[in-house]
Protein backbone atom coordinates (compact mmCIF):
# COMPACT_ATOMS: atom_id res chain seq x y z
CA UNK A 1 0.00 0.00 0.00
CA UNK A 2 1.21 3.46 -0.86
CA UNK A 3 -0.45 5.27 1.99
CA UNK A 4 -1.41 2.57 4.47
CA UNK A 5 -1.80 3.90 8.00
CA UNK A 6 -1.25 1.03 10.39
CA UNK A 7 -1.82 3.05 13.57
CA UNK A 8 -4.37 1.33 15.72
CA UNK A 9 -4.19 -1.90 13.73
CA UNK A 10 -3.21 -5.18 15.33
CA UNK A 11 0.55 -5.71 14.98
CA UNK A 12 1.71 -8.47 12.72
CA UNK A 13 3.47 -10.15 15.64
CA UNK A 14 0.11 -10.28 17.44
CA UNK A 15 -1.49 -11.69 14.28
CA UNK A 16 1.12 -14.42 14.15
CA UNK A 17 0.58 -15.30 17.81
CA UNK A 18 -3.15 -15.56 17.13
CA UNK A 19 -2.47 -17.96 14.27
CA UNK A 20 -0.60 -20.23 16.67
CA UNK A 21 -3.75 -20.48 18.81
CA UNK A 22 -5.93 -21.38 15.84
CA UNK A 23 -6.89 -24.94 14.96
CA UNK A 24 -4.89 -26.57 12.18
CA UNK A 25 -1.46 -25.84 10.72
CA UNK A 26 -0.09 -22.36 10.03
CA UNK A 27 0.93 -22.37 6.37
CA UNK A 28 3.89 -20.18 5.42
CA UNK A 29 5.51 -19.73 1.99
CA UNK A 30 8.90 -18.25 1.16
CA UNK A 31 9.12 -14.93 -0.71
CA UNK A 32 12.27 -13.58 -2.33
CA UNK A 33 10.89 -10.10 -3.05
CA UNK A 34 7.84 -7.91 -2.51
CA UNK A 35 5.81 -9.07 -5.52
CA UNK A 36 6.27 -12.76 -4.70
CA UNK A 37 5.07 -11.92 -1.17
CA UNK A 38 2.01 -10.21 -2.62
CA UNK A 39 1.18 -13.31 -4.65
CA UNK A 40 1.60 -15.51 -1.58
CA UNK A 41 -0.83 -13.32 0.32
CA UNK A 42 -3.31 -13.35 -2.60
CA UNK A 43 -3.12 -17.15 -2.69
CA UNK A 44 -4.46 -17.27 0.88
CA UNK A 45 -1.45 -18.40 2.92
CA UNK A 46 -1.13 -17.39 6.55
CA UNK A 47 2.31 -15.80 6.59
CA UNK A 48 5.44 -15.17 4.51
CA UNK A 49 8.92 -16.59 5.13
CA UNK A 50 11.88 -14.48 3.97
CA UNK A 51 14.76 -16.93 3.76
CA UNK A 52 18.47 -16.27 3.45
CA UNK A 53 18.52 -18.86 0.66
CA UNK A 54 15.97 -16.92 -1.41
CA UNK A 55 17.33 -13.47 -0.65
CA UNK A 56 20.92 -14.45 -1.46
CA UNK A 57 19.89 -16.09 -4.73
CA UNK A 58 17.33 -13.56 -5.98
CA UNK A 59 18.88 -10.30 -4.81
CA UNK A 60 22.59 -10.97 -5.29
CA UNK A 61 22.81 -14.30 -7.17
CA UNK A 62 25.08 -15.57 -4.40
CA UNK A 63 25.12 -18.79 -2.35
CA UNK A 64 23.46 -19.00 1.05
CA UNK A 65 26.66 -18.76 3.10
CA UNK A 66 26.44 -15.65 5.33
CA UNK A 67 27.82 -13.52 2.48
CA UNK A 68 24.99 -11.01 2.80
CA UNK A 69 25.04 -8.61 5.73
CA UNK A 70 22.24 -8.27 8.23
CA UNK A 71 21.34 -4.88 6.72
CA UNK A 72 21.06 -6.29 3.19
CA UNK A 73 18.77 -9.07 4.38
CA UNK A 74 16.72 -6.70 6.52
CA UNK A 75 16.12 -4.35 3.57
CA UNK A 76 14.47 -7.18 1.64
CA UNK A 77 12.38 -8.22 4.65
CA UNK A 78 11.23 -4.61 5.08
CA UNK A 79 10.16 -4.41 1.42
CA UNK A 80 8.25 -7.66 1.73
CA UNK A 81 6.60 -6.58 4.97
CA UNK A 82 5.52 -3.24 3.51
CA UNK A 83 3.83 -4.92 0.53
CA UNK A 84 1.50 -7.23 2.46
CA UNK A 85 -0.88 -7.36 5.42
CA UNK A 86 -0.04 -10.87 6.64
CA UNK A 87 2.84 -11.54 9.08
CA UNK A 88 6.44 -11.98 7.97
CA UNK A 89 8.92 -14.39 9.54
CA UNK A 90 12.54 -13.69 8.63
CA UNK A 91 15.30 -16.28 8.41
CA UNK A 92 18.22 -14.63 10.20
CA UNK A 93 20.68 -17.51 9.85
CA UNK A 94 22.80 -17.60 13.05
CA UNK A 95 22.01 -14.03 14.05
CA UNK A 96 24.95 -12.73 11.98
CA UNK A 97 27.46 -13.47 14.72
CA UNK A 98 27.46 -14.03 18.45
CA UNK A 99 24.99 -12.90 21.09
CA UNK A 100 26.04 -9.25 20.75
CA UNK A 101 25.36 -9.32 16.99
CA UNK A 102 22.02 -10.99 17.64
CA UNK A 103 20.98 -8.20 20.00
CA UNK A 104 21.16 -5.72 17.13
CA UNK A 105 19.47 -8.18 14.76
CA UNK A 106 16.47 -8.58 17.08
CA UNK A 107 16.23 -4.83 17.68
CA UNK A 108 16.33 -3.95 13.99
CA UNK A 109 13.86 -6.61 12.83
CA UNK A 110 11.41 -5.95 15.65
CA UNK A 111 11.46 -2.19 15.06
CA UNK A 112 10.81 -2.84 11.36
CA UNK A 113 7.51 -4.57 12.11
CA UNK A 114 8.64 -8.10 11.29
CA UNK A 115 6.49 -10.60 13.21
CA UNK A 116 9.27 -13.00 14.09
CA UNK A 117 12.72 -14.31 13.24
CA UNK A 118 14.39 -17.70 13.07
CA UNK A 119 17.94 -18.16 14.35
CA UNK A 120 19.89 -21.41 13.99
CA UNK A 121 22.64 -22.94 16.12
CA UNK A 122 25.29 -23.06 13.38
CA UNK A 123 28.70 -21.43 13.55
CA UNK A 124 29.39 -18.18 11.70
CA UNK A 125 29.72 -18.22 8.72
CA UNK A 126 27.07 -20.84 8.07
CA UNK A 127 26.40 -22.94 4.99
CA UNK A 128 22.95 -23.70 3.61
CA UNK A 129 21.63 -26.76 5.42
CA UNK A 130 20.80 -28.53 2.17
CA UNK A 131 24.04 -27.97 0.22
CA UNK A 132 25.49 -31.39 -0.64
CA UNK A 133 28.96 -32.03 0.79
CA UNK A 134 29.01 -28.88 2.95
CA UNK A 135 30.24 -29.09 6.53
CA UNK A 136 27.72 -28.10 9.22
CA UNK A 137 29.58 -27.06 12.33
CA UNK A 138 27.34 -26.14 15.28
CA UNK A 139 28.01 -23.89 18.24
CA UNK A 140 27.83 -25.37 21.72
CA UNK A 141 24.49 -25.56 23.47
CA UNK A 142 25.53 -22.94 26.02
CA UNK A 143 26.49 -20.46 23.32
CA UNK A 144 23.14 -20.85 21.58
CA UNK A 145 21.37 -20.53 24.93
CA UNK A 146 23.26 -17.28 25.47
CA UNK A 147 22.10 -16.02 22.08
CA UNK A 148 18.47 -16.80 22.92
CA UNK A 149 18.65 -15.16 26.35
CA UNK A 150 20.23 -12.05 24.81
CA UNK A 151 17.50 -11.90 22.14
CA UNK A 152 14.69 -12.20 24.67
CA UNK A 153 16.29 -9.64 26.97
CA UNK A 154 16.19 -6.87 24.34
CA UNK A 155 12.82 -7.79 22.85
CA UNK A 156 10.39 -4.89 23.34
CA UNK A 157 7.03 -6.44 22.41
CA UNK A 158 5.90 -9.68 24.02
CA UNK A 159 4.34 -11.04 20.82
CA UNK A 160 7.54 -10.88 18.73
CA UNK A 161 8.26 -14.52 17.89
CA UNK A 162 11.75 -15.99 18.32
CA UNK A 163 12.16 -19.35 16.58
CA UNK A 164 15.22 -21.40 17.56
CA UNK A 165 16.33 -23.60 14.69
CA UNK A 166 18.00 -26.89 15.57
CA UNK A 167 20.55 -28.17 13.02
CA UNK A 168 21.60 -31.34 14.87
CA UNK A 169 19.90 -33.67 12.38
CA UNK A 170 21.46 -31.76 9.47
CA UNK A 171 24.90 -32.19 11.08
CA UNK A 172 24.30 -35.92 11.59
CA UNK A 173 24.33 -35.72 15.40
CA UNK A 174 21.16 -37.79 15.83
CA UNK A 175 17.85 -37.58 17.64
CA UNK A 176 19.14 -37.41 21.19
CA UNK A 177 21.36 -34.42 20.50
CA UNK A 178 18.57 -32.72 18.60
CA UNK A 179 16.12 -33.17 21.47
CA UNK A 180 18.72 -32.10 24.03
CA UNK A 181 19.39 -28.89 22.17
CA UNK A 182 15.73 -28.15 21.51
CA UNK A 183 14.81 -28.59 25.19
CA UNK A 184 17.61 -26.26 26.25
CA UNK A 185 16.55 -23.65 23.73
CA UNK A 186 12.92 -23.81 24.86
CA UNK A 187 13.94 -23.41 28.50
CA UNK A 188 16.12 -20.39 27.53
CA UNK A 189 13.00 -18.63 26.18
CA UNK A 190 12.64 -19.60 22.51
CA UNK A 191 9.00 -19.25 21.45
CA UNK A 192 9.09 -22.09 18.91
CA UNK A 193 11.49 -24.79 17.72
CA UNK A 194 12.33 -25.41 14.07
CA UNK A 195 13.78 -28.88 13.53
CA UNK A 196 15.45 -29.26 10.18
CA UNK A 197 16.34 -32.38 8.23
CA UNK A 198 17.71 -33.22 4.80
CA UNK A 199 16.39 -36.77 4.84
CA UNK A 200 14.37 -37.65 1.74
CA UNK A 201 11.58 -39.00 3.95
CA UNK A 202 9.71 -37.36 6.80
CA UNK A 203 10.37 -40.21 9.25
CA UNK A 204 13.29 -38.44 10.94
CA UNK A 205 11.44 -35.26 11.82
CA UNK A 206 8.30 -37.19 12.75
CA UNK A 207 10.37 -39.18 15.22
CA UNK A 208 11.60 -35.92 16.74
CA UNK A 209 8.04 -34.62 17.04
CA UNK A 210 6.90 -37.86 18.65
CA UNK A 211 9.52 -37.48 21.38
CA UNK A 212 9.01 -33.73 21.88
CA UNK A 213 7.86 -33.17 25.45
CA UNK A 214 7.81 -29.38 25.72
CA UNK A 215 4.96 -26.90 25.20
CA UNK A 216 6.76 -24.85 22.56
CA UNK A 217 5.23 -25.29 19.05
CA UNK A 218 7.28 -27.06 16.39
CA UNK A 219 8.16 -25.69 12.96
CA UNK A 220 9.08 -27.76 9.89
CA UNK A 221 10.43 -26.99 6.39
CA UNK A 222 9.56 -30.00 4.17
CA UNK A 223 11.83 -29.10 1.25
CA UNK A 224 13.56 -32.52 1.14
CA UNK A 225 10.44 -34.59 1.78
CA UNK A 226 7.91 -32.87 -0.50
CA UNK A 227 5.30 -35.65 -0.49
CA UNK A 228 4.47 -34.97 3.16
CA UNK A 229 1.33 -32.82 3.27
CA UNK A 230 0.75 -30.01 5.73
CA UNK A 231 -2.13 -31.93 7.33
CA UNK A 232 0.09 -34.98 7.73
CA UNK A 233 2.84 -32.92 9.33
CA UNK A 234 0.35 -31.16 11.60
CA UNK A 235 -0.99 -34.52 12.72
CA UNK A 236 2.60 -35.55 13.53
CA UNK A 237 2.94 -32.54 15.88
CA UNK A 238 4.06 -29.57 13.78
CA UNK A 239 2.21 -26.25 14.06
CA UNK A 240 4.02 -24.17 11.44
CA UNK A 241 4.76 -25.62 7.99
CA UNK A 242 7.07 -23.54 5.78
CA UNK A 243 7.29 -24.08 2.01
CA UNK A 244 10.52 -22.17 1.90
CA UNK A 245 11.63 -21.55 -1.70
CA UNK A 246 9.01 -22.74 -4.14
CA UNK A 247 8.09 -19.34 -5.70
CA UNK A 248 11.79 -18.67 -6.37
CA UNK A 249 12.29 -22.04 -8.02
CA UNK A 250 9.07 -21.66 -10.02
CA UNK A 251 10.14 -18.24 -11.30
CA UNK A 252 13.55 -19.54 -12.39
CA UNK A 253 11.95 -22.35 -14.39
CA UNK A 254 9.38 -20.02 -15.97
CA UNK A 255 11.96 -17.38 -16.88
CA UNK A 256 14.31 -19.94 -18.42
CA UNK A 257 11.51 -21.33 -20.60
CA UNK A 258 10.31 -17.90 -21.75
CA UNK A 259 13.82 -16.69 -22.49
CA UNK A 260 14.50 -19.79 -24.58
CA UNK A 261 11.32 -19.14 -26.56
CA UNK A 262 12.22 -15.47 -27.04
CA UNK A 263 15.71 -16.40 -28.19
CA UNK A 264 14.26 -18.83 -30.72
CA UNK A 265 11.44 -16.69 -32.14
CA UNK A 266 12.77 -13.16 -31.45
CA UNK A 267 9.23 -11.88 -30.91
CA UNK A 268 7.38 -10.78 -27.78
CA UNK A 269 4.24 -12.37 -29.21
CA UNK A 270 5.83 -15.82 -28.97
CA UNK A 271 5.42 -15.84 -25.17
CA UNK A 272 2.26 -13.77 -24.76
CA UNK A 273 0.16 -16.80 -23.77
CA UNK A 274 2.69 -17.84 -21.12
CA UNK A 275 3.14 -14.56 -19.27
CA UNK A 276 0.81 -12.41 -17.23
CA UNK A 277 -0.64 -9.22 -18.60
CA UNK A 278 0.74 -5.81 -17.74
CA UNK A 279 -2.69 -4.96 -16.37
CA UNK A 280 -2.28 -7.66 -13.70
CA UNK A 281 1.14 -6.30 -12.78
CA UNK A 282 -0.35 -2.81 -12.50
CA UNK A 283 -3.08 -4.16 -10.25
CA UNK A 284 -0.61 -6.05 -8.03
CA UNK A 285 1.62 -3.06 -7.46
CA UNK A 286 -1.26 -0.64 -6.84
CA UNK A 287 -1.27 1.62 -9.88
CA UNK A 288 -4.95 2.44 -9.44
CA UNK A 289 -4.33 3.36 -5.80
CA UNK A 290 -1.48 5.59 -6.97
CA UNK A 291 -3.80 7.38 -9.37
CA UNK A 292 -6.45 7.80 -6.68
CA UNK A 293 -3.94 9.35 -4.29
CA UNK A 294 -2.64 11.62 -7.04
CA UNK A 295 -6.19 12.80 -7.65
CA UNK A 296 -6.69 13.42 -3.92
CA UNK A 297 -3.44 15.07 -2.96
CA UNK A 298 -1.64 16.51 -6.00
CA UNK A 299 -2.90 19.72 -7.61
CA UNK A 300 -4.16 19.08 -11.10
CA UNK A 301 -1.53 19.90 -13.70
CA UNK A 302 -2.24 20.71 -17.35
CA UNK A 303 -3.18 17.46 -19.02
CA UNK A 304 -0.48 17.68 -21.68
CA UNK A 305 2.28 17.68 -19.08
CA UNK A 306 1.63 14.04 -18.32
CA UNK A 307 1.00 12.86 -21.88
CA UNK A 308 3.27 11.40 -24.52
CA UNK A 309 2.56 11.06 -28.24
CA UNK A 310 2.97 8.45 -30.97
CA UNK A 311 2.85 9.63 -34.60
CA UNK A 312 2.13 7.01 -37.28
CA UNK A 313 4.17 7.80 -40.40
CA UNK A 314 5.03 4.43 -41.93
CA UNK A 315 2.68 4.13 -44.89
CA UNK A 316 3.12 4.51 -48.65
CA UNK A 317 0.29 6.02 -50.75
CA UNK A 318 0.85 5.40 -54.48
CA UNK A 319 -1.73 8.07 -55.41
CA UNK A 320 0.78 10.71 -54.26
CA UNK A 321 3.55 9.55 -56.59
CA UNK A 322 5.80 11.10 -57.78
CA UNK A 323 5.36 13.67 -55.02
CA UNK A 324 6.62 11.16 -52.46
CA UNK A 325 9.14 9.44 -54.67
CA UNK A 326 12.05 10.42 -52.43
CA UNK A 327 10.41 10.92 -49.06
CA UNK A 328 7.52 9.69 -46.92
CA UNK A 329 4.31 11.69 -46.87
CA UNK A 330 5.02 13.01 -43.37
CA UNK A 331 8.08 14.81 -44.72
CA UNK A 332 6.23 16.68 -47.49
CA UNK A 333 7.05 20.35 -47.34
CA UNK A 334 4.28 22.80 -46.46
CA UNK A 335 5.60 26.35 -46.77
CA UNK A 336 9.12 25.54 -45.58
CA UNK A 337 8.38 22.93 -42.93
CA UNK A 338 7.33 19.31 -43.24
CA UNK A 339 4.01 17.96 -41.98
CA UNK A 340 5.87 16.08 -39.25
CA UNK A 341 7.81 19.15 -38.13
CA UNK A 342 4.58 21.10 -37.85
CA UNK A 343 2.98 18.31 -35.80
CA UNK A 344 5.97 18.12 -33.44
CA UNK A 345 6.01 21.90 -32.95
CA UNK A 346 2.32 21.90 -32.11
CA UNK A 347 2.63 18.98 -29.68
CA UNK A 348 5.52 20.64 -27.88
CA UNK A 349 3.69 23.94 -27.69
CA UNK A 350 1.04 22.06 -25.70
CA UNK A 351 3.62 20.61 -23.31
CA UNK A 352 4.07 17.18 -24.92
CA UNK A 353 7.79 16.49 -24.96
CA UNK A 354 7.97 12.70 -25.24
CA UNK A 355 7.19 12.00 -28.91
CA UNK A 356 7.67 8.74 -30.81
CA UNK A 357 7.39 8.24 -34.57
CA UNK A 358 6.71 4.99 -36.42
CA UNK A 359 8.66 4.99 -39.69
CA UNK A 360 8.41 2.68 -42.70
CA UNK A 361 8.58 3.89 -46.28
CA UNK A 362 11.79 5.91 -46.88
CA UNK A 363 12.43 5.75 -43.14
CA UNK A 364 15.93 7.18 -43.46
CA UNK A 365 14.36 10.54 -44.46
CA UNK A 366 12.70 10.88 -41.03
CA UNK A 367 15.49 11.96 -38.68
CA UNK A 368 14.27 14.94 -36.69
CA UNK A 369 16.22 15.48 -33.44
CA UNK A 370 14.75 14.75 -30.02
CA UNK A 371 12.29 12.08 -31.19
CA UNK A 372 12.12 8.36 -30.50
CA UNK A 373 11.82 6.12 -33.56
CA UNK A 374 10.23 2.74 -34.19
CA UNK A 375 10.48 1.08 -37.61
CA UNK A 376 7.83 -1.03 -39.32
CA UNK A 377 9.78 -2.66 -42.12
CA UNK A 378 6.64 -4.57 -43.18
CA UNK A 379 4.66 -1.41 -43.90
CA UNK A 380 3.86 -2.58 -47.46
CA UNK A 381 1.96 -5.64 -46.20
CA UNK A 382 0.56 -4.20 -42.98
CA UNK A 383 -1.99 -1.52 -42.20
CA UNK A 384 -2.12 1.13 -39.49
CA UNK A 385 -2.80 -1.03 -36.42
CA UNK A 386 0.29 -3.17 -36.95
CA UNK A 387 2.35 -0.02 -37.38
CA UNK A 388 0.99 1.38 -34.13
CA UNK A 389 2.00 -1.74 -32.22
CA UNK A 390 5.49 -1.55 -33.65
CA UNK A 391 5.74 1.21 -31.04
CA UNK A 392 4.03 -0.76 -28.27
CA UNK A 393 6.88 0.07 -25.92
CA UNK A 394 5.78 3.72 -26.17
CA UNK A 395 2.10 2.91 -25.52
CA UNK A 396 2.35 3.51 -21.79
CA UNK A 397 0.62 5.76 -19.28
CA UNK A 398 -1.32 8.65 -20.90
CA UNK A 399 -0.66 8.64 -24.62
CA UNK A 400 -1.87 10.57 -27.66
CA UNK A 401 -1.92 8.78 -31.02
CA UNK A 402 -2.23 10.61 -34.35
CA UNK A 403 -1.67 9.98 -38.03
CA UNK A 404 1.44 11.49 -39.59
CA UNK A 405 -0.34 13.05 -42.56
CA UNK A 406 -2.67 15.40 -40.68
CA UNK A 407 -2.52 19.11 -40.02
CA UNK A 408 -4.79 20.42 -37.29
CA UNK A 409 -5.63 23.48 -35.27
CA UNK A 410 -4.08 23.83 -31.81
CA UNK A 411 -7.52 24.18 -30.22
CA UNK A 412 -8.37 20.63 -31.31
CA UNK A 413 -5.36 19.28 -29.45
CA UNK A 414 -6.15 21.38 -26.38
CA UNK A 415 -9.72 20.13 -26.29
CA UNK A 416 -8.66 16.50 -26.68
CA UNK A 417 -6.11 16.77 -23.87
CA UNK A 418 -8.78 18.20 -21.57
CA UNK A 419 -10.85 14.99 -21.75
CA UNK A 420 -10.70 12.63 -18.77
CA UNK A 421 -12.21 9.56 -20.46
CA UNK A 422 -10.09 6.41 -20.72
CA UNK A 423 -10.38 6.19 -24.52
CA UNK A 424 -11.07 9.22 -26.73
CA UNK A 425 -11.35 9.85 -30.45
CA UNK A 426 -11.65 13.20 -32.25
CA UNK A 427 -14.72 13.39 -34.52
CA UNK A 428 -15.41 16.14 -37.06
CA UNK A 429 -19.17 16.82 -37.01
CA UNK A 430 -18.88 18.87 -40.19
CA UNK A 431 -19.22 15.54 -41.98
CA UNK A 432 -23.01 15.54 -41.63
CA UNK A 433 -23.25 18.66 -43.80
CA UNK A 434 -20.53 17.61 -46.23
CA UNK A 435 -22.01 14.14 -46.76
CA UNK A 436 -25.32 15.62 -47.86
CA UNK A 437 -23.57 17.93 -50.32
CA UNK A 438 -21.17 15.25 -51.61
CA UNK A 439 -21.36 14.77 -55.35
CA UNK A 440 -18.26 12.57 -55.70
CA UNK A 441 -17.66 9.09 -54.25
CA UNK A 442 -16.47 8.93 -50.65
CA UNK A 443 -12.68 8.37 -50.62
CA UNK A 444 -11.62 4.79 -49.96
CA UNK A 445 -10.60 4.24 -46.35
CA UNK A 446 -12.70 7.05 -44.87
CA UNK A 447 -13.49 6.11 -41.27
CA UNK A 448 -16.74 7.43 -39.84
CA UNK A 449 -18.31 7.54 -36.39
CA UNK A 450 -21.79 7.07 -34.99
CA UNK A 451 -22.51 8.29 -31.47
CA UNK A 452 -25.37 8.01 -29.00
CA UNK A 453 -25.88 11.71 -29.59
CA UNK A 454 -27.70 12.38 -32.89
CA UNK A 455 -26.02 14.01 -35.91
CA UNK A 456 -25.97 17.79 -35.99
CA UNK A 457 -27.47 19.21 -39.19
CA UNK A 458 -27.47 22.84 -40.21
CA UNK A 459 -25.14 25.76 -39.90
CA UNK A 460 -26.15 26.76 -36.39
CA UNK A 461 -25.59 24.49 -33.36
CA UNK A 462 -24.12 24.43 -29.86
CA UNK A 463 -21.16 22.09 -29.35
CA UNK A 464 -21.46 19.43 -26.65
CA UNK A 465 -20.06 20.45 -23.27
CA UNK A 466 -18.79 16.91 -22.60
CA UNK A 467 -17.47 14.24 -24.96
CA UNK A 468 -20.10 12.05 -26.60
CA UNK A 469 -20.28 8.24 -26.61
CA UNK A 470 -19.17 6.28 -29.68
CA UNK A 471 -21.34 3.33 -30.68
CA UNK A 472 -19.83 2.60 -34.13
CA UNK A 473 -16.51 3.51 -35.73
CA UNK A 474 -14.82 2.46 -38.96
CA UNK A 475 -15.28 2.17 -42.71
CA UNK A 476 -18.51 0.13 -42.61
CA UNK A 477 -20.83 2.98 -41.61
CA UNK A 478 -23.35 4.44 -44.05
CA UNK A 479 -22.11 7.99 -44.79
CA UNK A 480 -25.65 9.36 -44.47
CA UNK A 481 -26.05 7.80 -40.99
CA UNK A 482 -22.68 8.92 -39.64
CA UNK A 483 -22.46 11.61 -36.98
CA UNK A 484 -18.97 12.63 -38.02
CA UNK A 485 -15.59 11.67 -39.49
CA UNK A 486 -12.79 10.10 -37.47
CA UNK A 487 -9.74 12.38 -37.69
CA UNK A 488 -7.22 9.72 -36.65
CA UNK A 489 -6.48 11.50 -33.36
CA UNK A 490 -6.86 9.40 -30.19
CA UNK A 491 -6.05 9.88 -26.52
CA UNK A 492 -5.78 7.06 -23.98
CA UNK A 493 -5.51 7.17 -20.21
CA UNK A 494 -3.17 4.62 -18.56
CA UNK A 495 -6.13 2.31 -17.99
CA UNK A 496 -7.45 2.95 -21.50
CA UNK A 497 -4.18 2.13 -23.26
CA UNK A 498 -3.82 -1.06 -21.24
CA UNK A 499 -7.31 -2.15 -22.34
CA UNK A 500 -6.45 -1.24 -25.92
CA UNK A 501 -3.22 -3.25 -25.78
CA UNK A 502 -4.90 -6.24 -24.13
CA UNK A 503 -7.58 -6.30 -26.81
CA UNK A 504 -4.90 -6.25 -29.50
CA UNK A 505 -3.13 -9.26 -28.03
CA UNK A 506 -6.40 -11.13 -27.59
CA UNK A 507 -7.57 -10.47 -31.14
CA UNK A 508 -10.01 -13.16 -32.22
CA UNK A 509 -9.50 -13.90 -35.92
CA UNK A 510 -13.20 -14.51 -36.68
CA UNK A 511 -14.98 -12.80 -39.59
CA UNK A 512 -17.41 -10.92 -37.30
CA UNK A 513 -17.18 -9.35 -33.90
CA UNK A 514 -20.19 -10.93 -32.23
CA UNK A 515 -22.56 -8.11 -33.15
CA UNK A 516 -22.26 -8.63 -36.88
CA UNK A 517 -19.65 -5.97 -37.44
CA UNK A 518 -17.14 -7.08 -40.05
CA UNK A 519 -13.54 -6.91 -38.88
CA UNK A 520 -10.43 -7.60 -40.94
CA UNK A 521 -7.42 -9.63 -39.95
CA UNK A 522 -4.72 -7.87 -37.98
CA UNK A 523 -2.53 -7.11 -40.99
CA UNK A 524 -5.37 -5.13 -42.58
CA UNK A 525 -6.83 -3.51 -39.46
CA UNK A 526 -6.82 0.07 -38.25
CA UNK A 527 -7.05 1.39 -34.67
CA UNK A 528 -10.73 2.08 -35.39
CA UNK A 529 -11.33 -1.65 -35.87
CA UNK A 530 -9.81 -2.39 -32.49
CA UNK A 531 -11.84 0.37 -30.86
CA UNK A 532 -15.00 -1.17 -32.34
CA UNK A 533 -14.10 -4.49 -30.72
CA UNK A 534 -13.75 -2.75 -27.38
CA UNK A 535 -17.08 -0.97 -27.86
CA UNK A 536 -18.77 -4.29 -28.65
CA UNK A 537 -17.29 -5.66 -25.44
CA UNK A 538 -19.01 -2.89 -23.50
CA UNK A 539 -16.05 -0.52 -23.17
CA UNK A 540 -16.68 3.23 -23.31
CA UNK A 541 -15.06 5.25 -26.08
CA UNK A 542 -15.59 9.00 -25.89
CA UNK A 543 -16.06 11.30 -28.86
CA UNK A 544 -14.36 14.69 -28.62
CA UNK A 545 -16.31 16.73 -31.18
CA UNK A 546 -14.91 19.42 -33.48
CA UNK A 547 -16.22 21.28 -36.50
CA UNK A 548 -13.52 21.43 -39.20
CA UNK A 549 -10.07 22.81 -38.30
CA UNK A 550 -8.00 19.93 -39.67
CA UNK A 551 -6.73 18.60 -42.99
CA UNK A 552 -5.56 15.13 -43.99
CA UNK A 553 -3.01 15.11 -46.83
CA UNK A 554 -4.22 12.16 -48.86
CA UNK A 555 -4.32 13.48 -52.44
CA UNK A 556 -2.66 16.11 -54.67
CA UNK A 557 -5.72 18.28 -54.08
CA UNK A 558 -5.24 17.99 -50.30
CA UNK A 559 -1.61 19.02 -50.72
CA UNK A 560 -2.59 22.08 -52.74
CA UNK A 561 -5.16 23.03 -50.11
CA UNK A 562 -2.53 22.77 -47.39
CA UNK A 563 -0.22 25.16 -49.25
CA UNK A 564 -3.12 27.58 -49.76
CA UNK A 565 -4.50 27.46 -46.22
CA UNK A 566 -1.45 27.17 -43.96
CA UNK A 567 -0.10 30.50 -42.80
CA UNK A 568 3.15 30.90 -40.88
Amino acid sequence: MLLAARNGLQSKATQLRALLQREGPVLVVGAHDAISAKLIERAGFDAVWVSSFGVSAAQKCLPDANVLTMTESLDVAKNVNAAIEIPVIADCDNGYGNAINLIRTVTEYEQSGIAGISVEDSEFPKRCSLYPGASHALVGIEEMVGRIRAAKAVQQTPDFLFIARVEALIAGLGQEEALKRARAYAQAGADAILIHSKSSASDEIKMFAKNWDQSRPLVVVPTMFPTATSDELHAAGFKIVIFANHPLRASIKAMREQLATLQTHRSAASVKHQITTLEEVYELVGVEELHEQERRFIPTAPAAETASAVILAAGFEPQLMPLIGDRPKAMLDIRGRSILERQVELLRSCGIQSISVVRGYKKERIALPGLRYFDNDHYAEQYILRSLFTAEEALQERVLVLYGDTLFDRNILTRLLASHADMNVVMDRAWTDLARQQTEPIPTGTELIMTKEPPIVGRRFLPLDEPGTVIRIGQQIDPLEACGEFTGMMLFSPRGIERFRSAYHQWDATPTNGNGHVIPDLDHASPADLLQILIDQGQHVASVDIYKGWLEIDTFDDYRKAWAQVKD
